[in-house]
């Protein structure tokens, strides 16, 4: 059974940062591409960042420079750091494995 826990998530002021973590079982993790998206409130979800199995990463244009995705396939965990926070990145944060899996999400407030 897949399971993708993610952890992180709270309240922080703008400016501020936060990591997230995405603890994965059930799937060869070191083989799995996996990525972080994001739904904010009245948004529909949206692809944040993606980190192939062999370390090669993407990230969208709002995110770039802010946000730092990285893996430690080790620990089966992917993270999300994420730095400079803005409000507009308030959102229910989740991880996915292999394009198929999902995890069931963490929240990131951001607000003064």
């Amino acid at each position: 059974q897949v399971r993708l826990l993610e952890s992180g998530g709270g309240l922080v002021r703008p400016g501020g940062s936060l990591r997230l973590s995405c603890l994965a079982s059930g799937i060869n993790f070191s083989t799995s591409t996996m990525a972080w998206y994001r739904q904010g409130p009245g948004k529909e979800r949206e692809l944040v960042a993606t980190i192939t199995n062999s370390g090669s990463t993407n990230y969208a244009d709002s995110v770039k420079g802010r946000f730092t995705i990285s893996r430690d396939n080790a620990k089966n965990t992917v993270y999300l750091q994420m730095n400079s926070l803005k409000p507009e990145d308030t959102a229910l944060y989740y991880c996915r494995a292999r394009w198929m899996y999902w995890g069931q999400g963490t929240q990131v407030t951001v607000s003064s």
